[in-house]
């Protein structure tokens, strides 16, 4: 529930659902199961593509609803497959968001029920649809030596939280985790692996699907029996054998510590080509865009680097500002010109 003071766009940070409201109002929302809301026959036809949320609100105040969805919004994407699924009386109406942005769909004048991000399931087209995903890895805390659990899920709240939940109740600690390198594919498999012994249970092979918060979600368990040397974690797409996502784990005082490659990557990469960054970075509008919903910058920032003069000098005070932000935030903007800009990144990577 939250009291929102006045007219003025607001996100929860805990969901990332957003609200554009007129005035002051009251909201109350909570995650509800997308199994229990889809037949057999809609399932066949369309994919969840974000959370479900039973949102409650005095009508005529909400000027338009951000839907959350991890959908990977690439050029090869066709968006007018996404709809939003409104559940009144057990019956399920489809409408067409008035835009979509990297991170969520925008319903204008929205009539509020059980709402959600939905994507239509065209054979063709199924393993292609990029998702934007999170790896998370638990230690067990009372089991023997190092033993870890590994999920791969899409990057959803009420997924995420229905695990941690869990995995707390099984007396485990979050390891902190980056995402994989790109966006994956539901359908695929990825092979976990280590370049050191461990042993992986019940197999190597981890199934990239959507499950609803109340479903027993996948994952592989990782048992280290001497962690006193540096482990490392990989993840590969067994299409191709292309590496999606790698970690190095060492041992702490009292319990593993994770010291994340991806991190280091990006902020290498910024550091080595600042200047050809600040002279050949095009596309800044979506990638401040990026930077925004991920909440690596601000309003204020954003236009801090907008009023200035040049697109040389936006570029720089871009830069800039995330390398005072940190490795992380480095890391956004890497992963970001990945997507949008890949021939840059290549050209670069080869010319150094």
């Amino acid at each position: 529930r939250a009291h929102l003071p006045g007219a003025g766009v607001f996100q929860c940070s805990i969901t990332g659902l957003s609200f554009e409201v007129k005035s002051a109002v009251t909201i109350a929302y909570r995650y509800a199961t997308w199994t229990r809301h889809l037949t057999k026959a809609d399932q066949e036809m369309w994919v969840p593509a974000g959370p479900l949320f039973g949102i409650k609100v005095q009508p005529g105040v909400v000027q338009a609803v951000h839907l959350p969805h991890f959908i990977c919004l690439t050029e090869d994407v066709n968006s007018s497959l996404c709809s939003i699924a409104h559940f009144k009386s057990g019956k399920m109406t489809l409408e067409r968001p008035i835009r979509l942005t990297d991170s969520s769909a925008v319903l204008e004048n929205p009539s509020f029920s059980l709402l959600g991000v939905l994507w239509r399931r065209l054979r063709s087209t199924l393993n292609s649809l990029p998702v934007h995903s999170l790896v998370l890895i638990f230690q067990q805390l009372s089991a023997a030596n190092t033993t870890l659990h590994l999920y791969l899920i899409p990057d959803d709240k009420s997924v995420k939280q229905a695990i941690e939940k869990q995995e707390m109740d099984w007396n485990s600690k979050l390891i902190p985790k980056p995402p994989p390198f790109r966006p994956l594919f539901f359908g695929c498999i990825y092979r976990v692996t280590s370049t050191n012994s461990v042993e992986i249970t019940p197999e190597e092979q981890l199934p990239f699907c959507y499950k609803s918060p109340k479903e027993q979600q996948l994952f592989v368990e990782i048992y280290i029996g001497n962690m006193a040397e540096k482990i490392e974690l990989l993840m590969t797409d067994t299409r191709d054998d292309t590496e999606v996502w790698r970690a190095s784990l060492r041992s702490g005082r009292n319990s593993s510590t994770v010291t994340w490659v991806w991190c280091l990557l990006g902020a290498a990469f910024m550091k080595k080509h600042k200047t050809d960054l600040c002279s050949r970075m095009r596309q800044l509008s979506p990638i401040l865009l990026h930077l925004r919903d991920a909440n690596v910058i601000n309003s204020d920032e954003e236009e801090e680097v907008r009023g200035q003069g040049t697109s040389q000098r936006k570029n720089q005070v871009l830069l800039e500002l995330l390398e005072k932000k940190g490795l992380e935030a480095q890391e956004q903007l890497y992963q970001i010109l990945q997507m949008k800009n890949p021939y840059l990144i290549r050209d670069l990577e080869k010319s150094s």
